[in-house]
């Protein structure tokens, strides 16, 4: 058989490929039609995982890459999705008859909140001061109004938070307070407020952006403030989705989060400003690649890119900061320590203790 026959079967199999995507996408509008009849929640994560895992089971069974399955599997998901959600079906869930205010609600964590609430049947209100478009009911001044919602999230740069806690605290609303601040050292004094005044508080770490679509395999954290009925009704919010929740303390929280943000920062801040400033090295490294240097970009690229004022705050505000950024200096200090004596046995076995770490991790 030739090339170009070849092509021809390909691309026969490919034109059936879209034909069963159409045909799947039929059968989403009908699913959609009879959510809304039935008041059934746009989003079902229950059945993205039943999804996912049959055809990561399938993708076996035939051979081919699993990772490969879920990758498209994925993508028809959130195909799905978006035609649904254009419907704007008010999910009949645990949110039904249920109003949550969004502080920060413009912002782009603020917005995932409002769209994962909206699609549980909760009617979602921002306040931000912020003109940005939103397709939620904004409210001019949260503190001038009553504060009659079932739900309160603070959603603003962890500074701002801080003092909207405390401001909170004052006004004793009736409903459930959450945080998702990525540090909560800022944030003690007004969540120790929030106790004190005897509201219903917690505090929660989404370890994903706002470009999160699926949960699977994404980590939430929760952190109970001394208010363990609030810290359950937060994570009941979650109870549907794919995600992996853990519960720690705040001080545990930030301690860790000085590594798995900081750190990892840190490293990524001094990759790439270690390259800016190479001088002629630049356009020579523009048209060289390995493997590791490519992988190492790309995750530097995403630092770069991201929002600076956040990344400077995840450094300065940590109460545990300082250790992480010591020992990326320590550890930087002992390689080039053992490169300058030629110390090969130190250096192979410097090696060996991080494989043994990340095994172990693994």
């Amino acid at each position: 058989m030739t090339l170009e026959e070849l092509r021809k079967r390909l691309s026969e199999v490919d034109r059936d490929l879209i034909g069963l995507v159409a045909a799947r996408q039929k059968i989403v509008a009908e699913i959609g039609e009879h959510k809304i009849q039935n008041s059934v929640p746009t989003r079902d994560y229950e059945r993205e995982r039943e999804v996912l895992k049959a055809a990561h089971d399938r993708a076996n069974e035939l051979g081919l890459p699993p990772e490969l399955a879920r990758e498209i599997m994925g993508s028809l998901i959130r195909a799905s999705l978006t035609y649904q959600e254009r419907t704007r079906v008010a999910a009949q869930t645990s949110g039904a008859g249920k109003r949550v205010l969004i502080i920060g609600g413009a912002g782009k964590m603020g917005e995932w909140f409002g769209e994962f609430l909206s699609s549980q049947g909760f009617a979602v209100e921002i306040a931000d001061t912020s003109q940005t478009a939103s397709p939620f009911a904004r409210v001019v001044d949260w503190r001038a109004g009553t504060l009659d919602y079932d739900i309160v999230i603070v959603a603003t740069p962890m500074q701002i938070a801080g003092e909207i806690l405390v401001d909170l605290a004052a006004r004793r609303p009736r409903g459930l307070v959450i945080d998702i601040g990525s540090l909560k050292s800022p944030l003690k004094v007004g969540l120790k407020r929030l106790v004190e005044a005897g509201c219903k508080v917690t505090s929660i770490h989404p370890m994903f952006g706002p470009d999160a679509h699926l949960l699977s395999g994404r980590h939430v954290v929760f952190c109970d403030v001394g208010v363990p009925e609030a810290t359950s009704a937060a994570r009941a919010l979650f109870a549907p989705t794919m995600a992996e929740q853990h519960e720690m303390s705040i001080d545990d929280h930030d301690r860790l989060m000085a590594y798995v943000l900081g750190l990892s920062h840190a490293l990524n801040l001094a990759f790439f400003t270690a390259l800016a400033e190479s001088g002629e090295l630049v356009p020579r490294l523009q048209k060289m690649s390995s493997t590791t240097f490519d992988a190492q970009l790309r995750v530097a690229s995403l630092v770069a890119t991201d929002n600076p004022h956040l990344y400077f705050d995840i450094q300065t505000l940590n109460d545990y900061g300082a250790a992480s950024l010591e020992a990326l200096r320590a550890a930087t200090e002992r390689i080039q320590t053992l490169v300058a004596a030629r110390d090969k046995a130190g250096f192979v076995e410097l090696m060996a203790a991080g494989r043994r770490y990340i095994e172990k991790r693994t």
